[in-house]
C-alpha cells in the first residue's frame, strides 16, 4: 500500500477525530455531501421521470408518430390519406415500429338538456390498441370496434363526464356540422371514462367507431383520416421520423407527438434547465464545504505536517494524504445520501405520496425515474469534482515551514 493512502486511512480512523475539532469538521463534510446527493437524486429522478411520463402519456394517446393528409392541415376534421407514394407495408415492417392503427377525427358538440361541450370525435378501427389505451381508463370498458356497421359506444374523458354530468350507461347526443349542410345527429352510449391528465386531450376527445367519422366526413369504408404509429422505444422517435416521413408520400405529412402539442414540449424543456441549475448549486455547496473542511484540517494538523516534512515526506505526498483524507470523509456522506434519497424516491414511486395538479403539470402524481446510470453518475460526479476542487487549496501545505509548524500548537 502506498504511503499517502496508508497514512490517509490511519488519520481517518484515528481516535483523535472523536475528541477534538475534527469531529465537528468531519460531521459538516459528511452532512453537506449527504444533502447534496439527496437533493441531486430527487431532482434528476423526478425531473427525468416527469419528462418521460408526459411524453409517454401524450404518445400513447396520439401515437409516437402520426401521418395525416396535407389537406387536413390544422383542421380537426380529417381528410382521407393519399395513396400516392404512400408505402404502408414498408412502415409496418420497420424494425422499431410496434403497432400501426387507423383513425379519423371530426369536430362536434356533445349536448344534454342542461349543458353542451365542444368535442373532437376520434374514430378508431378494429386495429385500435385497446391494451395500450387501458392505462387511461378509470371506469367502464373500451368498446370493441369491428368496423361491421356502426358501434354506438363511446369513451369520454372524466373532465367531459363531469362537465356534462354523465356516467356509465348514459346516452348522449352529438351534433356534427359541415359547411352548407344540415347538422348531423348521432346518439351514443357512454361505456367508458378515461383520464390522461393532458388538459388538451381530456378537454375535448371522445373515442368511438371510425365508421361514424367516415360517414360524417363522406369517406368510403377503406379510407382513413390518418395513421398512428407506435414505436418499441420512445427514445427512437427522432431517429425513425425521417424514414417514416419519406414513406408517408408526397401528399401526406408525418408529425411527431412532441410537435402536436408544442406547449407541452416547452414545458418539458423547463425540466432540463431546472435540473442543470439545481445540480450546479448542489455541486457548489458541496465543493465549498469540502474545501473549508480541507483547510481547517490542514490548519488543525499543522504540527503533523511539519513532522512529516521533517521525516522526508514531499509536499505532493502530504497534499495527496489530505486530499485522500477529505475524500474518505465524504464517502459515508455519499452512502447515507444515496440511502436516504433512494428511500424517499422508492416511497414516492410505489405509493405516490406527493401529488400534483394535472392542469399545471400534466401529471397527477410526481413520477420517478430510477436509472442506475444516473444514480452512479451523481455520486461519481460529486466525488470527482470535489477531488479536482481540492487540488488548488491543498497547495497551502507547501507554504508550511517544518521548523515553525513543529512548534505550532
Amino acid at each position: 500500500m502506498k504511503f499517502p493512502l496508508y497514512f490517509s486511512r490511519k488519520i481517518t480512523f484515528s481516535k483523535d477525530n472523536k475528541n477534538n475539532l475534527s469531529r465537528v469538521i468531519v460531521f459538516i463534510g459528511r452532512l453537506s455531501t449527504a444533502l447534496g446527493i439527496i437533493v441531486s437524486l430527487i431532482t434528476v429522478s423526478t425531473g427525468l421521470g416527469s419528462k418521460r411520463a408526459i411524453k409517454e402519456r401524450t404518445s400513447d394517446f396520439v401515437g409516437h408518430i402520426s401521418i395525416k393528409s396535407e389537406h387536413s392541415n390544422a383542421s380537426y376534421n380529417s381528410s382521407p390519406l393519399s395513396d400516392e407514394n404512400f408505402n404502408l407495408e414498408k412502415i409496418k415492417s420497420l424494425p422499431d415500429v410496434d403497432h400501426v392503427q387507423n383513425f379519423a377525427t371530426v369536430s362536434g358538440i356533445l349536448r344534454t338538456k342542461d349543458n353542451f361541450a365542444g368535442i373532437i370525435f376520434k374514430g378508431v378501427g378494429k386495429d385500435f390498441d385497446r391494451n395500450r389505451f387501458q392505462k387511461f381508463l378509470i371506469e367502464g370498458n373500451v368498446p370493441k370496434i369491428t368496423e361491421d356497421g356502426y358501434n354506438n359506444e363511446i369513451v369520454i374523458s372524466e373532465k367531459l363526464a363531469g362537465d356534462l354530468n354523465l356516467k356509465l350507461t348514459d346516452s348522449i347526443v352529438a351534433v356534427f356540422s359541415k359547411a352548407d349542410q344540415k347538422p348531423i345527429y348521432r346518439k351514443f352510449a357512454v361505456v367508458g371514462i378515461y383520464k390522461t391528465d393532458i388538459k388538451m386531450i381530456d378537454d375535448m376527445y371522445i373515442i368511438g367507431d371510425i365508421n361514424h367519422a367516415r360517414k360524417i366526413l363522406e369517406m368510403n369504408d377503406k379510407q382513413s383520416g390518418g395513421l398512428e404509429i407506435f414505436l418499441k422505444n420512445i427514445n427512437r422517435m427522432d431517429d425513425d421520423f425521417p424514414e417514416i416521413e419519406t414513406l408517408a408520400g408526397y401528399k401526406n405529412y408525418a408529425q411527431k407527438a412532441t410537435d402536436i402539442y408544442p406547449e407541452i414540449v416547452d414545458f418539458i424543456n423547463i425540466f432540463d434547465k431546472n435540473i442543470a441549475v439545481i445540480i450546479a448549486l448542489m455541486l457548489m455547496v458541496v465543493v465549498i464545504n469540502i474545501i473549508m473542511v480541507l483547510l481547517i484540517l490542514i490548519i488543525e494538523r499543522t504540527n503533523s505536517i511539519g513532522i512529516l516534512k521533517t521525516l522526508g515526506a514531499s509536499n505532493s505526498q502530504i497534499r495527496t494524504i489530505f486530499i485522500n483524507y477529505t475524500l474518505m470523509i465524504m464517502i459515508p456522506g455519499l452512502l447515507i445520501g444515496n440511502f436516504v434519497g433512494l428511500s424517499l424516491l422508492l416511497i414516492q414511486k410505489f405509493f405516490g405520496v406527493i401529488r400534483l395538479s394535472p392542469e399545471n403539470y400534466y401529471v397527477s402524481v410526481v413520477p420517478v425515474d430510477l436509472d442506475i446510470f444516473n444514480i452512479l453518475a451523481i455520486s461519481a460526479g460529486i466525488l470527482l469534482v470535489s477531488a479536482l476542487a481540492l487540488i488548488l487549496p491543498s497547495f497551502l501545505i507547501s507554504k508550511i515551514s517544518p521548523v515553525k509548524s513543529i512548534k505550532y500548537e
